[in-house]
């Protein structure tokens, strides 16, 4: 039986003590980040750096926090992807603190004039970018996320309040407890940055209710998670995805391009939300392609759960001794599987008859993570691209390169898979809201 992460709420677990504690503590975050804002660009990106510092420096309190937090996750038998997730030893510590100093490089979002104009009065419009104020987030066996969110959120002048999950809540008390000292020893509040794991699902429901406390609660890990969060808030959320990520695979791709691409996909990191998880062939490659990646994905332990003629084909070409795969990693697909994130060495395989049937079990089950086409017909590719409504297209690449850091934002607050405010990898500007400043002269309405 797999552990559950207790980053998941319920609605009925309010403690009104445990609330009241949680707003006066955004309150202070809120008191500390009027202080941030008006730090110039400059202040802001040295905090960062030094922040980075103390995070190399510090790492060995951090590591041995995490080992327990490992150990403990493991004998209550938390899956592999899970256990990937909360790992965090020396060589991630020095990716979270690079990724602070890439944050710290970023343009500065703040004061940027979004759009301006005269009025016919003289009067002068400017639309600026200003911080959201306090951002929340929920999360569940990440450690990393704890190091981004404070990042981007210091970078855009926000302070940040956590709930990190009881998986990592060594990890992640060890590792904010670091940065707070940092803040304090470059003059700022430890209030920027605090969490509230201490008060378990408890302290996760009360960020939830905390409106007008919290200006925007994020929440980040599995569907159910995610779920609750969004029907139960009060406070405004942006949703970020689950990752039921699809590649499909035209009859113009190229197919040792696509083999490799699909291997990619799913198994160099399957604990993640961009890691593919379901596998869409069209017809017309179907008997030369299907065995070809299938021999590769078992190759690499991928169980593969496979519609009626995709199973067909395999069992046929078993019998003909044609394709030895291991018969353990090879089932037939059952209705649910299609709309299953695994998180996991698993994937569904389904066969399809064009391109326009491919686009539509897309939208019918995605997420609206990330999705792929592989392919070397432009109309093919211009047809996905524009009619698959998800927040990333890749188009011939792994849909593993959806990703902050990779889309050059240093790091993530998450992707959102909605299409307000934000949508696809959250960097600084997502992390900032607008407000209007009228520069007159005297001027009067008549």
């Amino acid at each position: 039986m797999k552990a559950q992460d207790s980053g998941r709420t319920s609605a009925d677990e309010f403690d009104s003590r445990v609330f009241a504690d949680v707003c006066e503590q955004a309150d202070k975050a809120a008191q500390a980040q009027r202080d941030l804002a008006l730090a110039t660009s400059e202040t802001r990106r040295e905090l960062l750096h030094a922040l980075a510092d103390a995070l190399n420096e510090g790492a060995d309190s951090i590591i041995a926090a995490n080992e327990q937090d490992e150990q403990e996750a493991f004998a209550a038998g938390m899956s592999s992807g899970l256990l990937d997730r909360l790992h965090y030893d020396r060589e991630r510590i020095a990716n979270s603190a690079q990724a602070l100093k890439q944050v710290a490089q970023q343009p500065d979002p703040l004061g940027q004039v979004v759009s301006g104009h005269r009025m016919g009065n003289g009067m002068r419009l400017n639309q600026i970018r200003v911080p959201l104020g306090v951002v929340a987030m929920i999360y569940e066996a990440r450690p990393n996320v704890t190091v981004d969110v404070a990042g981007l959120g210091l970078k855009s002048g926000n302070a940040v309040l956590l709930r990190g999950g009881h998986a990592a809540e060594r990890t992640n008390q060890a590792t904010v407890a670091l940065l707070q000292s940092s803040l304090e020893q470059q003059g700022f509040s430890p209030d920027l940055i605090s969490s509230v794991d201490q008060y378990g699902r408890a302290g996760a429901r009360a960020l939830m209710e905390a409106r007008g406390h919290i200006d925007l609660l994020v929440p980040r890990g599995g569907k159910g998670l995610i779920s609750s969060v969004v029907e139960h808030s009060k406070v405004p959320t942006i949703e970020t995805g689950a990752g039921n990520v699809h590649i499909y695979v035209d009859s113009s791709a190229d197919m040792r391009k696509a083999v490799s691409i699909v291997l990619n996909a799913k198994t160099q990191r399957v604990g993640v939300c961009n890691a593919a998880e379901k596998l869409l062939i069209h017809r017309d490659i179907a008997a030369q392609f299907v065995p070809m990646v299938a021999q590769a994905l078992t190759a690499a332990q991928v169980e593969l759960r496979l519609d009626t003629i995709s199973y067909d084909l395999i069992a046929g070409l078993q019998k003909q001794q044609e394709s030895a795969l291991p018969l353990e990693l090879v089932r037939k697909a059952q209705p649910e599987d299609w709309d299953e994130e695994y998180l996991a060495l698993t994937m569904g395989l389904k066969i399809v008859d064009s391109i326009d049937q491919a686009i539509d079990h897309i939208n019918n089950h995605s997420t609206g993570h990330t999705e792929a086409i592989l392919a070397q017909d432009y109309n093919a590719i211009e047809r996905f691209s524009s009619r698959v409504d998800s927040a990333v297209v890749m188009v011939n690449a792994s849909t593993r390169f959806t990703d902050g850091e990779m889309f050059g934002m240093g790091a993530e607050l998450g992707i959102s898979t909605q299409k307000l405010h934000a949508r696809g990898p959250m960097g600084l500007n997502e992390l900032t809201t607008t407000k209007w400043i009228g520069y007159g002269t005297g001027q009067v309405r008549q």
